[in-house]
Parts: structure tokens; C-alpha cells; sequence
């Protein structure tokens, strides 16, 4: 049987549902697209950024600031981009962009949420309204003859409605399950490198007076190879000390000593 045949036979229910159905897969196609990209990246950008906040804390900004566009980075990024803040602050801003970033992921649900609650009373309701259309032109004494012959074909196309129904709501219950998990996953994953960040804030805090220095030490000229330092410092000659440059005062002083004795 033809899918657009069945479309119609369902009865005025299936417009409904089609709309449901439409805004149901256009949140799981984002949703799936969206978490695809994390899933797939934040592992790596959490090892890097703590692996460089054990030796240095702005190469961890600009690693945390270069991964904004996930929700790993900007939670990371939050607290690193304060300047000379103490721990409480820390955590604080690790709290508030967590929960900024956890509503993020949630987005989409209650249309989800909406579609799987509508959508089975949607079926039941175009089931209802073929059963009404069918079993009105039955009179009492028309029962049992030729007549109510169509009445059961009717009652079984009434029913597509409500399989329709069903089919659209289980669909969107098992993506919006699958994405609350991932959720959950997400904030045990922000809440263990949080911690992690902010253990290492408390033990070795940024300071303000080195910042210069580090900026230093990754220059361009500190990542020579050590052969090509150790040629430099053959071929560059020592400068001769004062003592064996500055003249002898008194040049003939030793021989008039011989002379006198």
C-alpha cells in the first residue's frame, strides 16, 4: 500500500502529525550533529589544556581560548580569562558557565518532550473521529446485511491515524533519552575537569610577575636545536679580559730590578 495512500485514508489527524513528525527529526538531525562534534573533540582539548596548565598558564588560555566554539573550551576558557583572580572566583566562574553550558545542550528537549506527549493523542483522536465517520451511516436494522460490509474496512483505516501516532512518539522518546544521557555524560565530564583545573589553580596559582619571563622562554630563538647553539658558541671567540688588554704601566720595570741587583 502506497504511503500517500495511507496519508489519506488516516483522516484529518495525519496533518498534525506530519507537522510533529518534521519538527521531531529536524531536532534530532541538529542534536545528532551537535553532539557528534563534541563527542569527538573533547577529550583532547581537555588533556591539552591541563597538560598545559601543569608548565604554563597562558599557554592554556590561548589552547582554552582556541576552542570557544565547544562547549568544553568556553568552560574551560571562563575562569583562565580572568585576570589576578583568586580561588573562590575561580569556581565561581567554572559554576556559572557549567550551568550556562549544560542549558545549551538541553535545547530542543521540550519540543521533543512535546511531540512525544501530543502525538499518541493525536493518533487517538483521528482513530475516534473514523470510528465516528464510520459507524454513522449504520442504522440498527441495516445490522448484519450488505450494507455494514464497509463499516469494518472503515474501522481498520481509522486506526492509521493512532499507528501513526505511536510510530512519531516512539521515535522522538528514544532520541530525547539517547540526549539526555549524553547530558549526564557532559556534566561529569565538566565537573571532573573542573576540579582538575581547580586543583591545579590552588597548587601552583598564576603569577603576574612571571608572566614576562614565560613569554621569553617561548620565543622562536629557544627552540634551536642544541647542535646549532653549540657551533655558535665555538665560532663566537672569548673577548679578552682587562687584565690582558690594558697596557703595562711601568713596561721596563722588571728589567731595571735585574739591573740594579
Amino acid at each position: 500500500m502506497d504511503i500517500l495512500d495511507l496519508f489519506h485514508k488516516g483522516g484529518p489527524a495525519m496533518w498534525p502529525l506530519l507537522v510533529l513528525s518534521v519538527l521531531s527529526l529536524s531536532v534530532i538531525f541538529e542534536r545528532l550533529w551537535f553532539w557528534l562534534r563534541i563527542l569527538t573533540q573533547e577529550k583532547e582539548i581537555v588533556e591539552r589544556v591541563l597538560d598545559a596548565a601543569t608548565e604554563n598558564w597562558e599557554i592554556a588560555t590561548e589552547i582554552a581560548q582556541k576552542a570557544v566554539d565547544q562547549p568544553i573550551g568556553r568552560f574551560l576558557y571562563a575562569p583562565l580569562r580572568l585576570q589576578n583572580s583568586d580561588a573562590e572566583t575561580f569556581r565561581l566562574a567554572l559554576e556559572s558557565t557549567a550551568a550556562e553550558e549544560v542549558a545549551g545542550m538541553r535545547r530542543g528537549e521540550k519540543l521533543l518532550e512535546s511531540v512525544i506527549a501530543l502525538s499518541p493523542l493525536l493518533g487517538l483522536l483521528g482513530t475516534v473521529l473514523g470510528l465516528i465517520q464510520s459507524l454513522r451511516s449504520i442504522r440498527i436494522g441495516d445490522l448484519g446485511t450488505e450494507s455494514t460490509a464497509g463499516v469494518t474496512t472503515g474501522i481498520g483505516e481509522s486506526l492509521i491515524s493512532t499507528a501513526a501516532g505511536l510510530i512519531v512518539a516512539i521515535t522522538s522518546l528514544v532520541f530525547y533519552r539517547l540526549f539526555q544521557g549524553f547530558v549526564v555524560n557532559q556534566v561529569k565530564v565538566f565537573n571532573k575537569a573542573g576540579n582538575d583545573l581547580e586543583l591545579l589553580y590552588r597548587q601552583s596559582p598564576p603569577d603576574p610577575n612571571k608572566s614576562t619571563l614565560t613569554v621569553r622562554e617561548y620565543t622562536p630563538e629557544s627552540f634551536s636545536s642544541p647542535r646549532k647553539s653549540r657551533k655558535n658558541n665555538l665560532n663566537t671567540t672569548p673577548e679578552p679580559s682587562l687584565e690582558e688588554t690594558a697596557p703595562n704601566p711601568h713596561p721596563n720595570s722588571s728589567q731595571e730590578l735585574e739591573n740594579e741587583s
